[in-house]
């Protein structure tokens, strides 16, 4: 077989991975990003005058935004998830209730952490789905100060590191084309003469970013930035794509692994005929609408934020479960027991959902 040899620069959008301590300005900087729209997973984004979509209130709901942008059902330019340990902290809630433990020390030594990366490599496959659709991707994450070891070195000492587990961070260093480091710039100066001199840091308003790899950050770039710059927008603002995707990208089923065991099937039956209340108020949309009706009659607010952003309604879910002979049609969802609405509704929507408009058999 030939293969037809390319060369040259490939121009594309970027995956970006910006990190800094707290009030370092990383949701404003990823606002200066073409045309963005931010999925803000901690409500940090309130005082920017930005477009979001609905802060997400489960795992499943995340995947599930980022993937409407993907399917090109968000006009956009940027995909922007801020902020990644916020992210991982809703992967981390799935995965505790699934298995139904308290805390990730609940699967036994160590094995939690590796479930955690499995379950962000989603995030990060999605978001890779995301930048080939023709979208820019910035992922922002918070800083926190570590103890570093070497294993061919003798001591220990400080360096600043992403704010996520252990098992993440490699991930998300590995996965970007961009990963800088923002911080104020400070000065050691020595306060006093002789043995009474101390050191002291000055300075704190100047704020920069870090292009390279340091023994006291990590820090890459594929598009040969200084090591060193302004933390500003226009320094890398050549190297963004500032175009948007021609078209939508096709939309391929990502199937979710349930363990609910498999039952006979129940014989079908009618839509029951529970009174719709969606109707909006004024000035109300109709998703916040049905979210409002979803959540009055006893819907969990995880579950119908992800039905009122998919304009499901209470008859359809109710009618495909009680096809499958789970519960009958008729049974209201609030008395659905919560690990079949987490285990199964919320952690598999998105076959849920496909299977709910093609009118088939759910996934479990």
């Amino acid at each position: 077989m030939a293969y037809e040899i390319t060369s040259g620069i490939i121009h594309a959008p970027v995956k970006v991975v910006v990190y800094g301590p707290e009030g370092i300005g990383k949701s404003t900087f990823a606002a200066q990003f073409p045309d963005p729209v931010f999925i803000d997973t901690e409500g940090g984004t309130g005082r920017l005058n930005v477009r979001r979509l609905p802060r997400p209130t489960s795992w499943a709901m995340l995947l599930d935004e980022c993937q409407e942008v993907r399917k090109g059902n968000i006009p956009c330019k940027t995909l922007v998830v801020d902020t990644a340990d916020w992210a991982e902290r809703l992967g981390i809630e799935a995965l505790c209730k699934r298995a139904k433990v308290d805390g990730l020390e609940g699967f036994g030594y160590g094995k939690g952490y590796v479930y955690v990366k499995e379950e962000f490599g989603k995030l990060l496959d999605i978001l890779e789905d995301v930048k080939n659709a023709g979208y820019n991707v910035v992922v922002t994450a918070h800083a926190q100060i570590s103890k570093f070891e070497q294993p061919d070195e003798m001591g220990s000492y400080d360096r600043w590191c992403m704010k996520t587990t252990k098992h993440t961070a490699p991930l998300l260093r590995e996965w970007c084309d961009m990963l800088l480091f923002a911080n104020f710039r400070t000065y050691v100066v020595k306060d006093g003469d002789g043995k009474m001199a101390k050191n002291k840091g000055q300075g704190g308003q100047t704020r920069v970013m870090y292009t390279t790899h340091h023994a006291c950050w990590d820090a890459k770039n594929r598009f040969g930035l200084p090591e060193e710059c302004a933390f500003e927008y226009a320094v890398i603002a050549p190297y963004i794509s500032p175009v948007a995707p021609a078209a939508p990208a096709p939309v391929v089923p990502m199937p979710v692994p349930v363990s609910v065991p498999e039952v006979e099937q129940a014989p079908k039956m009618p839509t029951p005929t529970k009174p719709v209340t969606d109707i909006p108020t004024d000035g109300e949309s109709a998703t916040n609408a049905l979210r409002r009706s979803l959540m009055e009659n006893g819907v969990p607010e995880a579950l119908a934020d992800l039905m009122a952003a998919n304009d499901v309604t209470e008859q359809a879910l109710q009618r495909v479960v009680g096809e499958r002979g789970y519960f009958p049609a008729d049974m209201p969802i609030e008395d659905y027991p919560m690990d079949f609405v987490n285990g199964c509704l919320i952690a598999a929507w998105d076959s849920v959902l496909n299977l709910i408009m093609a009118d088939e058999d759910l996934p479990f």
